[in-house]
């Protein structure tokens, strides 16, 4: 089952979020763990959508929200055209990194409380969500983190030191938004954190793992979504 659910910033005002439950029976009675899923630049789009619905088929309560709302809610677009291309990147350039962490820790906060989250709480992005991810595993209280080819993580690796709980991060060894001298700084400086789990793709770009998308690589995505379910289903219950 899904619906969009409101959200209250922790600032004022309100935004929304694509929330997926497991069907009746699927989960505990005293309810199971919860993931919130993290944006690409796209906004809350089918890519998104599918992800929380997939979480929710495996009895997860999934939560995607909406981080662009402070500049145009409701954004909900492809990679597919230059034009749409032209739009994430335009607000990726406008978004305000340190209140989208505020927003999704509001959002993880709602996440924990729904009736059907008796558990854990995870949390899963892509792209700049795999970036948000990594600085939800430093700034918040969240149970485990998995980033999927997270952007500028280089910018952030001072923060490593504040992860109290079990992070992964999937890498794309030709990422294109991500060089190779700073996945190098990046393997080097996160190698001595145990609660950090990095694998590396080699020969795959960015995005590897986007259903539809021009860097898709059916047998990388699988993998990584392989471990990333076992990782949570080890660290969430």
């Amino acid at each position: 089952m899904a619906r969009s659910i409101d959200i209250k910033a922790h600032d004022g005002g309100s935004f929304t979020g694509y929330l997926a439950e497991p069907a009746a029976g699927k989960g505990s009675a005293k309810g199971g763990p919860g993931i919130l899923v993290i944006q690409e630049i796209f906004g809350v789009n089918k890519v998104m959508r599918d992800i929380c619905d997939g979480l929710a088929a495996q009895g997860y309560v999934a939560l995607c929200p909406d981080l662009f709302w402070r500049q145009q809610p409701g954004i909900d677009i492809t990679d597919q055209t230059k034009e749409e291309w032209d739009q994430a990147f335009k607000l990726f350039g406008g978004f305000n990194l340190d209140l989208g962490i505020e927003d999704l820790k509001s959002s993880l906060a709602v996440l924990r409380k729904l009736p059907g989250v008796g558990g854990k709480v995870g949390t899963v992005g892509y792209c700049l969500g795999g970036r948000l991810a990594y600085l939800m595993a430093c700034r918040s209280d969240v149970d485990a983190a998995v980033g999927f080819y997270g952007v500028m993580l280089q910018d952030h690796l001072d923060e490593a030191k504040n992860i109290r709980h079990p992070l992964m991060l999937h890498c794309a060894t030709e990422d294109k938004f991500t060089p190779k001298e700073a996945q190098a700084k990046i393997a080097e400086a996160l190698k001595a954190w145990p609660l950090i789990t990095r694998y590396d793709y080699v020969g795959n770009d960015h995005a590897f793992a986007r259903v539809g998308g021009e860097h898709y690589d059916k047998a990388a995505a699988d993998l990584a979504n392989q471990r990333t379910m076992d990782f949570f289903r080890k660290h969430l219950g």
